[in-house]
């Protein structure tokens, strides 16, 4: 059998949940929303249930039992097996432990920003500030809350990161918004002269 491609984090966190205890796939999906981890995986019910069909056919999980509480469905228990406890170990250290290159949307999009005429670049970038400024209150409030229900840091260090990283991306974004807007960027005439009356870019587009 092919070697397992590590693609979807969900697997990972598939797997982590079941070393602490076998689980039914929608116990799975319920107990990541309760700790908010589907702030740092993207989580579905459809992709889960194929995330654990292809961990069972690399032998990572297997099927245990079959329960049925009350009138709903049938539910296939899950445990986990040592191969998947080694991939989940495994796995873990390579994320940790060693960076790689990653393609964010928003650096795509400022290798092209020179496309797009400075003032509209100015005021998309302001309000990205302000959906930023959102977004790190809202994560605040609930690090806050996680704290407050007396959870330890170790259970939602990713959400320090996150917001760390938010941090970061505001106040640059800040930085670069106000440099663009009192014309400081290098190049900045030559892209005021592109979009103002058609002047040979230079380099500004993706050449």
């Amino acid at each position: 059998m092919a070697r397992y491609r590590r693609a979807n984090p969900l697997a990972l966190a598939v797997l982590g949940l079941l070393q602490e205890r076998s689980m039914h796939p929608y116990e799975m999906a319920t107990t990541l929303r309760q700790r908010h981890k589907e702030d740092s995986i993207k989580l579905n019910y459809g992709s889960l249930y194929t995330v654990v069909e292809s961990l069972e056919k690399h032998g990572f999980v297997e099927a245990l039992e079959a329960r049925r509480e009350g009138r709903r469905p049938e539910r296939t228990v899950y445990g986990l097996t040592a191969e998947g406890r080694a991939e989940l170990h495994d796995w873990l250290r390579e994320l940790i432990g060693t960076p790689v290159k990653e393609y964010p949307r928003f650096e795509a999009g400022l290798s092209l920003v020179g496309l797009l005429a400075p003032g509209a670049v100015a005021e998309l970038l302001r309000g990205r500030v302000s959906a930023l400024d959102a977004q790190a209150v809202a994560l605040r409030e609930t690090v806050s809350w996680l704290r407050g229900q007396g959870l330890p840091e170790l259970t939602w260090v990713e959400l320090d990161y996150r917001v760390a990283m938010l941090d970061a991306e505001r106040a640059w974004v800040r930085r670069f918004a106000a440099s663009v807007e009192e014309g400081a960027v290098g190049g900045m005439e030559a892209w005021r002269a592109w979009h103002e009356n058609g002047a040979e870019p230079g380099g500004l587009g993706p050449g």
